[in-house]
Formats: C-alpha cells, sequence, structure tokens
C-alpha cells in the first residue's frame, strides 16, 4: 500500500484560515445586527456566542422583542 498524500487524506484535507474565519464572523454579525441586535452588543459578543444565536433566529428574535418590551417605558 502506498502512503503518498494522494491515499492520505489527512494530509490532503483543506486548511482553515483567518482570513475566512474573520470573513464568516463578521457576516454572521451583521445577520445579527439584521434580527434587531444593536451594533454595540454585537461587537462585545464571542464567535461561539454568535453562532448560538443564529442556531435559532426566531427563538433570538423573540427574545429581543420581549427585551426591546421592557425596556420600552410604560406610557
Amino acid at each position: 500500500m502506498a502512503t503518498s498524500t494522494f491515499r492520505n487524506k489527512n494530509k490532503v484535507r483543506p486548511i482553515k484560515s483567518g482570513t475566512a474565519k474573520r470573513a464568516r464572523v463578521k457576516a454572521q454579525k451583521k445577520r445579527l445586527e439584521a434580527l434587531g441586535f444593536q451594533p454595540g452588543e454585537v461587537a462585545n459578543l464571542q464567535s461561539n456566542q454568535l453562532r448560538a444565536f443564529l442556531k435559532r433566529p426566531k427563538l433570538t428574535a423573540k427574545l429581543i422583542a420581549e427585551r426591546a418590551a421592557k425596556a420600552a417605558p410604560q406610557a
């Protein structure tokens, strides 16, 4: 059996780059802002927190709406 790089999938796998990760995080931040997060809040989130909010966008939008309702002054 040959042990060349052609046969060894571990050596042929693509390597993740930091540039691509930053682009993904930037796109995810835009998506959260579109859901209703404040830009200042989004800037303070860690990347794993961003992904957690984006896994369930309907629930996230609901939480944002509830929080906005609490923050609104009662007339």
